[in-house]
């Protein structure tokens, strides 16, 4: 089970998460990301750490790369695996949350 430690850790490692300001808060001009994008963005990262993952298992098949690539590519791609699925989980949480709250 994947802790918020670890989750924040990992979500910290993802170099494509370049994200500045979300949003703007109070009538600012600086347009930032808005959370659509970033979760986009999110998945993108995770699937192109996937097919990277893929890729390097298939050259080790193939006798083109060495295991510690195969194992370092896992490990990036179970990362950011347990790092959505730990935003997925608090994103139903929080819709949960908001439900169950009184009109």
């Amino acid at each position: 089970m994947i802790t918020a430690l670890a989750a924040a850790k990992a979500y910290a490692s993802q170099s494509a998460m370049g994200v500045g300001s979300i949003g703007s808060i109070g009538g600012s001009e600086k347009k930032g990301m808005d959370f659509g994008d970033m979760l986009k963005s999110a998945m993108e990262g995770a699937a192109k750490t996937s097919k990277v993952a893929e890729t390097k298992i298939a050259d080790q098949v193939a006798g083109k790369a060495e295991l510690v690539d195969v194992v370092t590519a896992i490990s990036s791609a179970e990362a950011s695996l347990e790092t959505v699925m730990a935003v997925r989980d608090q994103v139903i949480s929080a819709y949960q949350e908001i439900m169950r709250m009184p009109i």
